[in-house]
């Protein structure tokens, strides 16, 4: 097939409403051009700013970006002091255009796990844009699905002990609801790049009922038309959420 090079032929009425994107491939990216694998983390950085661009312009309600993962923390320390640094500037330069645009941001994850600078930054960027009305930006950083999970149960747990609910009572919408994503619309869409083809503990619980494409490109390379072709994907598959007649993507 070939790709698109603009959103133009996606269907307006078979968008997804929350779309959530595994940017993977800068390491490898790097080092088939012979570069550090810190090379293809700064090229990744401009292909998230595509990815942005291109979401806000098609109209989505909410698009959620894996940043940086709980097991992130094991990689070498130089390379995560340079992802710390590109992630610190990212936002220094992002906050006021995302803001201009009208995009709320949103970050998931253990924020307690930065320096004090970032999760400063990151307060500053939640608060300024918190009043938006367009698209959600939702960021997860130090972020880990079973986690995520875990410190949902907990909030249930404490719910319990202080009477508030009864063990027969929890559903999966009290569950939902303790989640980081609670403010969200559900997931429809996760994409994953590189070739890769594994959550890697991304949204586990969101993900239950979501549509799942895996495309080859590596993350540097990733463009707006790889992204309208994901999105016609989607709009082509019939959903039926474990029954048998298919229900409509909105």
């Amino acid at each position: 097939m070939t790709k698109p090079d603009s959103l133009v032929s996606v269907p307006r009425d078979r968008l997804p409403r929350h779309v959530a994107v595994i940017m993977d491939g800068n390491g490898r990216w790097a080092q088939m051009r012979g570069m550090p694998r810190n090379f293809g983390h700064k090229q990744g950085v401009e292909a998230t700013r595509r990815l942005v661009k291109a979401a806000h312009e098609i109209g989505l309600e909410a698009l959620t970006i894996y940043g940086f993962s709980t097991e992130n923390w094991s990689r070498p320390a130089e390379e995560v002091t340079l992802l710390m640094g590109l992630l610190k500037s990212y936002f220094t330069a992002e906050i006021a255009e995302l803001h201009k645009a009208g995009i709320r941001i949103r970050v998931i994850g253990r924020r307690d796990d930065f320096a004090p600078d970032i999760k400063s930054l990151l307060d500053r960027a939640e608060s300024v844009t918190g009043g938006n009305t367009g698209m959600t930006l939702c960021v997860a950083l130090s972020y880990g699905g079973r986690q995520e999970i875990i410190e949902g149960v907990q909030a249930l747990a404490v719910r319990l002990a202080q009477g508030e609910i009864k063990p027969e009572h929890i559903s999966e919408t009290d569950l939902e609801a303790a989640l980081e994503t609670a403010d969200l619309p559900g997931l429809d869409l996760i994409i994953r790049t590189s070739g890769e083809q594994r959550l890697s503990n991304f949204l586990l619980w969101q993900a239950a009922y979501a549509e799942l494409y895996f495309d080859p490109v590596l993350w540097p390379d990733y463009s707006a038309g790889h992204f309208a072709t994901a999105l016609l994907a989607f709009a082509n598959r019939e959903r039926r959420f474990g029954g048998l007649q298919a229900q409509s993507v909105r």
